[in-house]
């Protein structure tokens, strides 16, 4: 069955206008000036400059008397609070799935707050499964990510695999590169840029997700419906509606950039939810399901010497293998606690688990 993956973050889920939304509430939180938000978004460079420059730049602009443990930990749960993923994306996926592929995610950054964002915004029951980086200890452009997402998807990475396999994300260097690498047509989501690079070229280009797959659904190699789905049904008719463009040749593999893919650990909890968008995850498991029975555990079980031996790709293969379901992420609590500033400080709050390094959250 031929597979689509897709990137989470400015692909499937609108991230940057989650962070402007965190941003816009910090500033309305402690009277400070609106028009500092273009300092936020400019600081951001699109979440992939690492979160402890970003918020250590914070700090010390408005001379916010917290530690950063507990700054990141205001960010996640902020940012988290206002991310959501646009019905017409999910009607695409559901257009995908009908049209009889199988569909997959691959995300650069930290396990817990992306697999947090596949909960909150009911992502999980729509693919067949994900592979992140941090958790599997592999970044993309590298092909095994890719390879990994395929498996956890139930589809073998052998044989002609990568001939029916199409990515779909928005970061050329780390998408459209990766796919390059490992022979699988792409599609960039330019969100109105100008593609840069020289060495290699998305196979096509895209305003939107639901264009991108509109155009993978009517590519030569588009499978045949799935049993029951009707030809003429409304997903199909919707697929079709979605409007094609030309496409444009693969560029040689030679000129791949490697990402630079600052990642970050752990952040505070938020509330999950899986299935329908608002649905409480059922305790028995995350809402999120591999084909490969090897759901990956978040890392907050594990230390480094227990992921596993052999370096980067033994340590992939481990996640592979069956492991125990992590419990349900709650809380009650989902807006950010406001912040203490060194005019008004009082007693601080609860750090969160300190940060490690994230692309693109």
């Amino acid at each position: 069955m031929p597979l689509l993956l897709f990137d989470l973050d400015n692909t499937l889920l609108p991230r940057d206008a989650a962070y402007r939304a965190w941003a816009q509430d910090l500033l309305s939180e402690h009277d400070l000036p609106p028009g500092d938000l273009d300092w936020f978004i400019t600081l951001d460079g699109g979440g992939y400059v690492p979160r402890s420059t970003v918020l250590s730049a914070v700090r010390r602009r408005y001379g916010l008397d917290v530690s950063a443990d507990f700054l990141i930990a205001h960010y996640r749960r902020g940012i988290n609070s206002h991310i959501h993923c646009p019905p017409r994306h999910i009607e695409a996926l559901r257009a995908a799935r009908a049209a009889g592929w199988t569909l997959g995610i691959v995300s650069n950054g930290g396990t817990r707050p992306q697999l947090e964002k596949i909960r909150r915004t009911g992502l999980g029951p729509l693919v067949d499964g994900w592979v992140i980086s941090e958790e599997a200890d592999c970044v993309k452009p590298d092909p095994l990510i890719f390879e990994l997402a395929a498996q956890r998807c139930g589809v073998a990475p052998t044989g002609d695999w990568a001939e029916h396999t199409w990515m779909i994300g928005d970061h050329a260097p780390a998408d459209i590169a990766g796919a390059e690498l490992a022979g699988l047509r792409s599609v960039w989501l330019h969100h109105g840029r100008p593609w840069a690079e020289s060495g290699y070229r998305p196979t096509l280009k895209a305003a939107g997700l639901p264009e991108a797959v509109g155009q993978v659904l009517a590519a030569r190699n588009a499978p045949s419906p799935r049993p029951g789905v009707r030809s003429d049904g409304p997903l199909r008719k919707a697929a079709a509606g979605m409007p094609v463009r030309a496409t444009a040749l693969v560029g040689a593999r030679s000129g791949a950039r490697p990402a630079v893919a600052a990642q970050e650990g752990p952040s505070a909890s938020v509330p999950a939810t899986a299935g329908t968008v608002g649905e409480p995850v059922p305790a028995g498991g995350p809402g999120v399901r591999n084909r490969s029975s090897g759901f990956a555990v978040i890392a907050e079980a594990r230390t480094e010497a227990g992921a596993g031996a052999g370096g980067r790709a033994g340590r992939a293969a481990d996640a592979l293998r069956p492991a125990p379901v992590p419990a349900v992420v709650t809380t009650a609590a989902v807006r950010p606690t406001p912040l203490a500033t060194r005019s008004g400080a009082g007693s601080a709050a609860p750090a969160a688990p300190p940060a490690t390094v994230a692309a693109a959250q």
